[in-house]
């Protein structure tokens, strides 16, 4: 997702895995392993802070990946701002090497809800750990269920250096008694990869309780290049 699709997801998320507002921290370490495109292999970690104050959300970070010999400190924000029945979204974020990015998304509705959303970076070298394009718009729908089930559907297109790479998610998420979650994410991912023009399938899954988390990722040419993604993270709320 773009970044502040992706922070407004992360937000709902919280709020429906039963988030106690007295636990404002989610610390979050991610364990990932790049393979293929005759590139090479091996594991990289990610650890992100996150702190909720009112609408507010802070984040701190680091990842390192010693097989793309590569890392990033980084550092962001996001908020949700409402005007009657209308939210904008901004969010900013910097990393190591003078890496500076940012988004705005539009949103309405409550048991429908449409949105529309565009991010801009500076083109500095980074580690994408949004997986979606940044420089791009997006577009996105849900429904709400009276049960608290939730579909959502949100398509992420380049629309800057690469305007033919696009990720197409499909959202499931499913409240589970005392506070618990299950969320599905179906990615449907096109676009020139290496000169190629190719289409995969992704596929992440995770279990929130009201205290901690875990998810599980599958990510094919991950941020379009040749090498496919694992991702395993887990965190806990305090």
């Amino acid at each position: 997702m773009a970044p502040a699709a992706r922070a407004a997801a992360d937000a709902d998320a919280d709020a429906g895995a039963g988030a106690d507002p007295s636990l404002p921290f989610k610390l979050t370490t991610g364990v990932y392993h790049v393979s293929g495109g005759g590139l090479p292999a091996g594991p990289g970690l990610d650890v992100n802070l996150r702190y909720t104050r009112g609408d507010d959300h802070w984040w701190v970070g680091a990842f390192r990946s010693p097989a793309l010999d590569f890392s990033m400190p980084r550092a962001g924000w996001d908020r949700s701002v409402a005007f009657g029945d209308w939210r904008v979204l901004p969010s900013l974020q910097i990393a190591s090497g003078g890496f500076v990015g940012g988004s705005v998304a539009v949103e309405t509705g409550t048991t429908w809800v449409l949105g529309a959303g565009l991010g801009r970076t500076n083109l500095r070298n980074y580690a994408n750990l949004n997986f979606d394009p940044n420089d791009a718009y997006s577009v996105y729908g849900s429904h709400r269920w009276d049960s608290g089930d939730t579909l959502a559907l949100q398509l992420v297109r380049d629309n800057r250096q690469n305007p033919d790479q696009q990720n197409l998610h499909l959202v499931w998420r499913s409240p589970r008694p005392d506070g618990e979650r299950l969320t599905v994410d179906l990615l449907a991912k096109q676009g020139t990869v290496g000169g190629r023009w190719q289409r995969r399938a992704g596929l992440s899954v995770g279990y929130d309780w009201p205290g901690w988390f875990v998810r599980a990722a599958w990510d094919p040419l991950v941020n379009f290049t040749p090498q496919n993604m694992w991702r395993v993270s887990t965190g806990v709320r305090f």
